[in-house]
């Protein structure tokens, strides 16, 4: 798939090489183009100023009501771009009604949040500020607390020249997660490296294809590209019990009957890195989550040995960022 415009205000681009391991930036980037699945660009032309001050921002407690919550207290960098909890935990310990997706890669993603009701990572940001169990701010509070950094206040203005305002605030943290690219050695593999893959991990990449995986888990981002019912092949909510708002998924932002149960289908990059797993967190290992998608979504049973080929491919894609790998859940 390719990416949306990532830039379309930027003032002085340039360019941020992904520190991508060996030689790898001497291969052809269309090598494999066949597959189903694509490596990730290894340049992506951002202006490192505002990458900076949105790493600075994306950390900033002051955003939320009672300084104490930062995008990064859901999204930390050292855990996968998740805080690992079936839900998240909100200011004053309200506790959220669905899971955290993983901020790493997720400027390749065709819409934000499991129900898509954002376009882009700019309108994704001022969700959780408004939200009243995860922030519980409002743009007016947040600017006025910022607006009395003056060290801050002179950066904003150095970039864009017209102060502190939500749409900077929104553009500096859409940027930065941008930058939050993750390569792996499966990328590696699918620009045509050697022997980067083991025998069981590439029999679990053609195993993850023969049963039909990637339907919904394909281009740059491994999924996040369309959005399915979850339980195709059989009533998951049923089995589960205890439907909520959170489980209606699509039909929040539509109100169109089909879209109950549907949700953006997550990207499988660093997925070792981020369980719990869906929108409720009810899966606890990538082995349970594994035979979830088997039951529910493929309509298939295969040997546990297929599955645990499955899984070992799926490894391949937990990455690096800044040139360090990501750390598994478990």
């Amino acid at each position: 798939m390719k990416t949306r415009n990532m830039q379309s205000t930027m003032s002085a681009a340039l360019t941020l090489t992904l520190a991508i391991a060996g030689a790898l930036s001497a291969i052809p980037a269309q090598a494999q183009s066949n597959e189903p699945i694509q490596p990730l660009p290894l340049e992506i032309k951002l202006d490192p100023r505002r990458v900076a001050l949105g790493d600075k921002l994306f950390n900033d407690k002051r955003l939320s009501k009672d300084n104490s919550i930062a995008c990064a207290g859901c999204h930390s960098l050292a855990t996968g771009g998740v805080d690992r909890a079936p839900v998240s935990t909100g200011i004053g310990g309200a506790k959220g009604p669905i899971n955290a997706p993983t901020v790493f890669n997720s400027g390749f993603n065709f819409r934000q949040f499991w129900d898509g009701r954002a376009a882009s990572l700019e309108e994704q940001a001022a969700g959780p500020i408004h939200n009243p169990k995860e922030m519980g701010s409002n743009w007016q509070a947040v600017t006025a607390k910022l607006a009395q950094d003056q060290a801050l206040v002179a950066e904003i203005n150095a970039i864009y020249g017209d102060g502190v305002q939500p749409k900077n605030i929104q553009d500096a943290i859409a940027t930065f997660e941008r930058s939050l690219v993750t390569p792996s050695r499966f990328d590696r593999h699918l620009r045509g490296e050697k022997n980067v893959l083991s025998a069981d991990e590439l029999q679990g990449y053609q195993l993850f294809k023969n049963y039909g995986c990637v339907a919904c888990h394909q281009g740059t981002n491994v999924g996040g590209n369309m959005f399915q019912v979850f339980g195709v092949m059989g009533d998951y909510f049923k089995k589960r019990g205890g439907i909520n708002d959170a489980d209606l998924g699509r039909y929040n932002v539509t109100k169109v009957e089909a879209d109950k149960h549907v949700f953006k289908v997550p990207s499988l990059r660093n997925v070792a890195a981020t369980a719990p797993y869906f929108h409720d967190g009810s899966a606890a290992t990538l082995e349970d989550a594994v035979d979830v998608m088997f039951r529910y979504q493929l309509g298939r049973a295969a040997p546990a040995k297929d599955k645990g080929l499955i899984v070992k491919f799926l490894h391949t894609l937990t990455g690096e960022y800044k040139g360090k790998p990501l750390v598994a859940s478990r």
